[in-house]
C-alpha cells in the first residue's frame, strides 16, 4: 500500500505529509463551519434569553470563550426554572382573584338579600303597618350602611395597594388620638361593658409623625376588633414604649384570642379566624387588612401576640416626631 502512494523516488513521507496537511485544512473549514453553524443557530436564543443588549460582535467574542453548548443548556434550564415559578406564580394569584370574588359576593349578597326580603315584606302590606315599616326600614338602613362600609374599605384597600393614596404626614400627639377613638367607640365598649383604658398615666405629649387620617382608622379598627372579640365585662388597653426614633404602640384585649395556626392570616382580606361569630359582629372583615396596608405605607411594621382564651396583643411603630 505504502508503494502505491510513493513518489517516483520510493520515498512515501511526503505522500503522507501531503494527506495530513489537507486532512487539517479539512478538519479547520469543517470546525469552522460548524462553529459558525452552532452560533448562528444558537446566537438568537442565548441573545433572547439573556436579553443583552451589546454589539454582535462583541457577543460572539464572549461565546468563543465559552463551551458554547454548555453555556446555552444552562441558561436554557435557568429561563425553564423561572418560567416554572412565575406560571405558578400566576396560578396562585388566578386563585387569590378567585377566592376575593367570591368573598367578595360573599360578603354582599347577606346585605342586599336582606334589603330585598325587608322591601318585598313592606311591599306586601306591612308598609302599611306604622310599627312594623319603621322597624323594617331601620334593618334595610342597617344593611345599607354595612354595604357602604364594604365598599370604602375595598376601595381603602385599592388605593393603598396600588399605591395611589399619598399619606400626609404630620406632627400630632398620638395619646389624644387613641383618647379620640376611645370616644367614639365608647357607646360600642358599652353595649359589651368593655372597659378602654392606658396602661399608664401618660401626662407628657407623646408626638409621631404619620399621616394622622390613617392612623386614626387604623388606631379605629384594632380598638373595635378588641371589642367584638373580647369578653363581656373585659378591658382594652393601649401602652406605648419609647424605641428611640420611633414609638411603640400596643392595644391588647383580654379575649377570646387566637390560635397559632390562624395568627400568620389573620391579615389577609376577608379572613376570619371564628366564621360563625364574625358577621355578627358587624365587620367588613377587611379592618386588619387595612390595618396592615396603612402600617407598610408608613414604612413601619405590626406584631401580633395571642394566646387563647387570654386575649390577644397588636403592637406596632411609628416615627417620632422631630423637635422643633
Amino acid at each position: 500500500m505504502l508503494l502505491m502512494l510513493s513518489d517516483k523516488t520510493g520515498n512515501v513521507f511526503p505522500v503522507l505529509f501531503g494527506i495530513l496537511f489537507i486532512f487539517i485544512a479539512v478538519y479547520i473549514v469543517v470546525y469552522y463551519m460548524l462553529n459558525s453553524f452552532i452560533f448562528e443557530k444558537i446566537n438568537p436564543i442565548y441573545k433572547t434569553i439573556h436579553q443583552k443588549n451589546i454589539p454582535e460582535k462583541d457577543l460572539r467574542r464572549d461565546l468563543e470563550d465559552k463551551d458554547i453548548i454548555r453555556e446555552v443548556n444552562d441558561e436554557v434550564i435557568n429561563w425553564a426554572r423561572n418560567k416554572t415559578r412565575e406560571i405558578a406564580q400566576l396560578k396562585q394569584m388566578a386563585q387569590y382573584r378567585k377566592e376575593f370574588l367570591g368573598n367578595v359576593s360573599h360578603e354582599l349578597k347577606t346585605p342586599i338579600f336582606n334589603i330585598q326580603g325587608y322591601v318585598l315584606t313592606l311591599l306586601d302590606g306591612a308598609i302599611d303597618d306604622p310599627e312594623i315599616n319603621k322597624k323594617y326600614l331601620k334593618k334595610t338602613e342597617k344593611s345599607i350602611n354595612r354595604m357602604i362600609s364594604i365598599v370604602e374599605d375595598l376601595e381603602a384597600i385599592t388605593k393603598l395597594e396600588s399605591g395611589e393614596l399619598e399619606l400626609n404626614y404630620e406632627s400630632f400627639d398620638i395619646v389624644d388620638l387613641i383618647k379620640d377613638v376611645y370616644e367614639a367607640q365608647e357607646l360600642k365598649a358599652k353595649e359589651k361593658n368593655t372597659t378602654l383604658t392606658f396602661a399608664s398615666k401618660y401626662d407628657k405629649s407623646s408626638k409621631v409623625y404619620a399621616d394622622k387620617e390613617r392612623i386614626y382608622q387604623l388606631v379605629n379598627n384594632l380598638v373595635v376588633n378588641s371589642i367584638n372579640y373580647g369578653r363581656e365585662n373585659g378591658r382594652t388597653t393601649v401602652s406605648f414604649l419609647d424605641m428611640g426614633e420611633n414609638i411603640l404602640i400596643e392595644v391588647t384585649d383580654d379575649g377570646l384570642g387566637i390560635r397559632e395556626q390562624d395568627i400568620p392570616r389573620i391579615f389577609e382580606r376577608f379572613y376570619r379566624v371564628d366564621k360563625s361569630r364574625s358577621r355578627d359582629q358587624g365587620g367588613t372583615g377587611l379592618g386588619l387588612a387595612i390595618v396592615k396596608h396603612i402600617i407598610e405605607a408608613h414604612g413601619q411594621t405590626i406584631n401580633v401576640r395571642s394566646t387563647p382564651g387570654k386575649g390577644t396583643s397588636f403592637a406596632f411603630t411609628l416615627q417620632k416626631a422631630r423637635k422643633k
